[in-house]
């Protein structure tokens, strides 16, 4: 399909308007106590989730959210929780067929470096080893919490 056909007007498939973050938490529950304590790299359980929702009704500006939780633990003792909603606002035009893809697949990945940068910078600065997150396959992601049939999906 040629993006005239996609977009007959001429206009851009993504636009991202604007970038932002939402939320941002970073706890240590154990401080100071932890610091003194510490002597060996914490365990990171990272957690991860893609959300997208109009921002007006019927019409192709969204927000997209790309959320990502860190618990850091030496055995069972915290060392440090941060919570980050990293979100973009974008101007979607695309057949109604590739939107869902286009919003929890493309725009998360638009996101996903920043977010990336924000999780390493306040871990640091939290008094921890920058927490680096490997890239994320949000194609894989998105196909699994289609369920089973999602590998046909796009395939004609």
């Amino acid at each position: 399909m040629s993006d005239q056909t996609a977009n007959p007007n001429g206009t851009m498939p993504i636009q991202l308007n604007i970038q932002y973050t939402k939320d941002l938490s970073f706890e240590v529950p154990g401080a100071p106590e932890i610091f003194v304590s510490l002597k060996e790299q914490p365990r990171v359980d990272l957690a991860l989730d893609v959300q997208a929702r109009p921002v007006e009704s019927g019409g192709n500006v969204y927000e997209v959210s790309l959320q990502i939780r860190a618990d850091a633990k030496v055995g069972e003792t915290p060392c440090f929780i941060a919570e980050l909603a990293y979100c973009g606002v974008f101007t979607i035009n695309v057949p109604q067929e590739h939107l869902e893809p286009v919003l929890l697949v493309e725009c998360p990945r638009l996101l996903f470096p920043f977010a990336r940068n924000i999780l390493a910078d306040v871990t640091r600065d939290g008094g921890f080893p920058p927490v680096l997150l490997a890239p994320i396959d949000f194609v894989a992601l998105w196909q699994s919490r289609r369920g089973p049939n999602a590998q046909q999906v796009g395939t004609a």
